[in-house]
């Protein structure tokens, strides 16, 4: 079973469990979201984006 545990007010860890390693998310608003956030396309240069979040209590988490 997951277990969510809010550390402070923009951060966030998860645990998997037994034998999994726990994962730390940042909070965002979202004005602030980072540039990578997303995928950016165009027509010369194709670039990764951060493409996997979740919201929770108002902020959007990314995992450091």
């Amino acid at each position: 079973m997951n277990r969510l545990k809010q550390t402070s007010k923009k951060t966030i860890t998860i645990d998997k469990g037994e034998g999994f390693k726990k994962l730390k998310f940042k909070g965002y608003e979202i004005g602030s979201l980072p540039s990578l956030f997303a995928f950016k396309w165009d027509e010369n240069d194709e670039k990764e984006g951060i493409t996997e979040w979740f919201n929770y209590k108002g902020l959007t988490y990314i995992q450091e």
